[in-house]
């Protein structure tokens, strides 16, 4: 009885090492395959996010370029969440971002016929070692550049090392006689059973994160014979819809727009498995004579019902393997060439779906950032330029109520005007805090010494604003205590105001205009500069206009002390407005 009872225990524990050894191997090929991406866009940096944003005029370009980040990054997940990013930062339209969703899904076809060409006709993990030992040496490397290349190519041999052993960790079934009975029962209710393997496949890629990973799975379920070919091609169908959710998360937090995005990614991807689920027979007869056209027996037809006794041969294996290959890309191949010429439908769908919230248009409501960093640090920094962006705008909006103000005469007439000032002295302050706490989010994380620099530049830029802010709220304080002693100020006091905020409004479009810049760093500022000496020498001109009124007849002492305290306040905010584009100076690197 012990014995029965020892052996028993043995088995169970063998089972339990075997899943544990499964589980681990899919860690790995996950973990190989973000530093991988992490790596890339890291060695890439700008210039992907700039390929990203310039290849996208047209939908052609977009999925193009879909197909190419997503070739080299291997991760669909990825090139869509950098997309959502990028809608979500303000610099990709969404009918653009389609097409680089489109593209991205085609992509994502190279991690199958890379696993079928080198995964299972080569002892691929004996090549991880030496991928280690030269991704380390680079890693040691002085350049940033040349580190985030080692990341890359550890990242590659720990995807190799995962992949070989998720592949040799997979038990033969026909030793689990349970297991074996429960794998035929659900194979055994025709298209029902195609329905929840479909769901099975949408699942795993919902737990695991990533389709590649889950197409993985898939490819070794079926090379040995745990499932037949068409369970198989079910589970690449559910995949393609379960990997939507990494966007949908990431989107989450982000915008109205970039939900959209993620939404429009579900829509085609759910469209596309609808309609190969209900031509599922036809499909499967056309990868069957795809398959057998290059010179391999037909997937369809080789399972038998149960486990091949021994396993497949080599070239059974091959056929079931470049079957799903060419599966999931006639799969995405023919979705894009339906679906890219109903892009402004799915357009109409998503704003549908998503309406505009209300509210929208309240100025303290941060328009980008929407919660913590995005896929890198490039990426979240490009949203928080937007949002910088946004900032700098409701600033300059703080002129047109200074106006009012001074050129209140009563209380009643100043009191609306400064009630506005105090709140947006107010929406500078949150604004501030809040984009500051997001920089401090990217700056955690492994950022380049380029993305360093930009983010002490930000830091400088959001103090500055957020001084703007201050200063109108000071007009406002000022003009209520001249009121208050009874002074106002007589036409030509006005006038020449409203011509010291005239040149402020130059100095303010042409801050914009730098913050605006596709360029990290300024290499040149002349326009802020003479928009700084303007302001300076009309301040001084007003100041010694002032010293001489002093003595005139007539001239009352005090209100000209809050005028020219005015004055001061509106050079200083000229001081605000230069800072900034000094900030952006190439002399920060």
């Amino acid at each position: 009885m012990s014995k029965f009872v020892g052996i028993f225990l043995r088995r169970k524990m063998q089972v339990f090492l075997q899943i544990l050894t499964l589980l681990g191997a899919m860690a790995m090929f996950l973990y190989g395959m973000t530093m991988m991406s992490e790596g890339l866009q890291k060695a890439a940096g700008d210039k992907l996010r700039s390929f990203l944003a310039s290849m996208t005029s047209t939908t052609f370009k977009g999925i193009i370029t879909g197909i190419v980040i997503t070739a080299l990054i291997q991760s669909s997940s990825g090139t869509t969440v950098m997309v959502v990013s990028m809608v979500n930062a303000g610099l990709l339209a969404l009918g653009n971002a389609i097409g680089v969703i489109m593209g991205a899904n085609i992509g994502t076809t190279l991690t199958a016929w890379m696993i079928s060409l080198f995964g299972f006709s080569y002892d691929i993990g004996a090549f991880a070692v030496p991928f280690i030992a030269l991704g380390f040496f680079m890693m040691t490397l002085k350049s940033n550049r040349n580190s985030n290349i080692g990341e890359f190519i550890i990242g590659f041999a720990f995807l190799l090392i995962g992949l070989a052993t998720m592949k040799n960790s997979v038990p033969d079934l026909n030793q689990y006689p349970e297991v074996l009975a429960l794998v035929k029962n659900l194979t055994s209710y025709g298209f029902f059973s195609v329905i929840i393997f479909t769901l099975v496949g949408a699942l795993i890629t919902v737990i695991v994160q990533a389709s590649s990973a889950s197409l993985a799975l898939t490819m070794v379920f079926v090379a040995n014979g745990w499932i037949n070919f068409e369970m198989a091609a079910a589970m690449v169908l559910g995949a393609n819809i379960g990997t939507t959710i990494t966007a949908n998360i990431a989107a989450a937090v982000a915008n109205y727009s970039a939900k959209r995005t993620a939404i429009a990614n579900t829509l085609f991807n759910v469209i596309g498995v609808v309609l190969a689920l209900v031509f599922f027979n036809p499909l499967m007869r056309i990868i069957a004579s795809m398959t057998t056209a290059i010179g391999f027996e037909n997937p369809v037809t080789l399972f038998d019902g149960t486990t091949a006794a021994g396993g497949f041969s080599p070239e059974q294996q091959n056929s079931m393997l470049y079957g799903i290959c060419i599966l999931h890309t006639v799969f995405n191949l023919s979705t894009t060439l339906i679906l890219v010429w109903f892009i402004p439908q799915l357009v109409k769908a998503v704003n549908r779906i998503i309406p505009t919230p209300k509210g929208e248009e309240e100025v303290y409501r941060l328009k980008f950032i929407q919660g913590g960093p995005l896929s890198t640090a490039e990426l979240s920094l490009d949203e928080a330029k937007q949002e910088i962006i946004h900032f700098a705008e409701i600033c300059c909006r703080e002129v047109g109520f200074i106006r009012s103000a001074v050129s209140a005469k009563t209380q009643s007439e100043l009191e609306s005007v400064n009630e506005k000032l105090v709140k947006y002295e107010s929406i500078t302050d949150k604004i501030e805090y809040e984009i500051a706490s997001y920089l401090n989010e990217v700056s955690k994380g492994d950022i380049s010494a380029v993305s360093a620099l930009r983010i002490k530049s930000m830091y400088r830029v959001i103090g500055e604003l957020e001084s703007i802010g201050d200063s109108g709220e000071a007009i406002g304080r000022m003009m209520k205590r001249a009121l208050d002693h009874g002074k106002t100020f007589d036409d030509e006091m006005v006038k020449r105001l409203d011509r010291m905020l005239d040149l402020l409004d130059v100095a303010f479009k042409a801050m914009v205009d730098n913050l605006e810049s596709s360029a990290l760093f300024l290499k040149d500022i002349s326009n802020a500069e003479d928009a700084e000496y303007n302001i300076n020498e009309y301040r001084n001109s007003l100041r010694e206009e002032h010293i001489v009124n002093i003595e005139k007849e007539g001239y009352n002492y005090q209100t000209g002390v809050f005028y020219i305290d005015i004055v001061q306040e509106l050079e200083k905010m000229g001081d605000f407005i230069i800072n900034i584009s000094q900030s952006l100076l190439e002399k920060n690197d």
